[in-house]
């Protein structure tokens, strides 16, 4: 047994090394043979970034005006409802107006007195002058009834205005439009006891119809530098350009947005008062950027960057600045070409020294 064992113990050794340089020389080879890690990427491509923001917008007219009675008194009518059709003259409401009789009555009467008065004292004024002349009475008394005839016509005059306010007061009882429009609302009824000059009805005139909207502050100077669109919500597939009319020099104290008001330039019969709508204004023209997915951005703490992928499937960090973030991507810039290829996702397990096998995103 032991010589068996002496013949064939150099055999036995001399495969035991065989095998173990086969095993040394199999792991180059696996390592050779192992796949590139797989990568998606995408193509690198620039375009001037036009940042578009909507804002919720109300259907207003031009002109909106509270309209209301010149005098004070007590309501006994009001002929018109919120959202009726009214032609300029119609009459809106009406005042008591038996007070304003009696003013107009009294304001005859003493314009009748001082045309009594007028008329008397105009002929002592000539009877004078002829005496005057007639070398029958003095210099004085021409001069008092020159002076009594003077006041006279001037009380007359004064009388004479009186009448005119007091018709002009009996007419102002009657609440009347002063152009074609629309009521809009109503602050007063039947009985109501109101001040001169209180709002009694608004009246939104015909023509000319704007987007009322309420601007963020950040966005408030920039909003005239864009171009507007309008879609109504009734409407979506529609699109009316706008223009930017007058904003607000003050933020409102409650919700610190500004108050603004586009013109909209191609209205048509579609377009009526109180319709909601989303006003869409696109910004200026930037720097071309490349707008890529907020998976793609790799940061360790010393910047953003982009893993870039070369023809042979070597990777590079290239750093980048983020203008902005979006719902979904980020707008970056930095020195990147035109059709250069960067990875999508799983940039936090890559390392400069890999390669990877390319899977274009589609």
């Amino acid at each position: 047994m032991q010589r068996l064992f002496s013949l064939f113990a150099p055999l036995l050794t001399a495969a035991l090394a065989a095998a173990a340089l086969g095993g040394c020389d199999s792991k180059p080879r696996a390592a050779d043979r192992a796949p590139d890690r797989p990568a998606l990427v995408s193509i690198i491509h620039f375009a001037p970034q036009s940042r578009a923001r909507e804002f919720t917008a109300a259907i207003r007219p031009r002109i909106e005006s509270d309209l209301g009675f010149r005098v004070a008194g007590k309501v006994v009518r009001r002929l018109v409802e919120v959202g009726q059709r009214v032609k300029a003259g119609a009459i809106l409401a009406a005042l008591d107006d038996a007070d304003l009789k009696l003013q107009k009555e009294q304001a005859d009467a003493e314009y009748a007195a001082s045309n009594v008065v007028q008329m008397q004292t105009t002929a002592d004024e000539t009877r004078a002058a002829r005496l005057k002349q007639q070398g029958w009475t003095a210099q004085a008394a021409l001069d008092r009834a020159h002076a009594a005839a003077q006041e006279a016509r001037s009380r007359n005059q004064r009388a004479a205005r009186a009448v005119e306010l007091a018709r002009n007061s009996l007419d102002y009882a009657v609440l009347r439009a002063d152009a074609d429009g629309v009521v809009t609302q109503t602050s007063i009824e039947p009985g109501q006891v109101v001040a001169a000059g209180a709002p009694a009805v608004r009246i939104a005139r015909d023509g000319e119809m704007e987007a009322a909207v309420a601007l963020p502050e950040s966005y408030a100077n920039a909003a005239g530098e864009g171009e507007a669109r309008l879609f109504l919500w009734s409407r979506p597939d529609k699109t009316y350009r706008a223009k930017l009319r007058e904003l607000s020099p003050s933020a409102d104290p409650a919700t610190r947005n500004f108050a603004a008001r586009f013109s909209i330039l191609d209205p048509d019969p579609a377009i009526s008062l109180g319709m909601s709508a989303t006003l869409v204004i696109a910004g200026r023209s930037e720097t071309p950027a490349i707008g890529v997915p907020l998976s793609a951005l790799f940061n360790q703490g010393e910047g953003a960057g982009l893993w870039r992928v070369d023809a042979e499937g070597g990777l590079s960090l290239i750093p980048v600045s983020v203008l902005r973030y979006e719902a979904d991507r980020a707008i970056v810039s930095g020195p990147l070409e035109e059709g250069d290829k960067y990875v999508v996702l799983g940039v936090q397990k890559l390392d400069p020294a890999q390669r990877v096998r390319v899977i274009v995103q589609n």
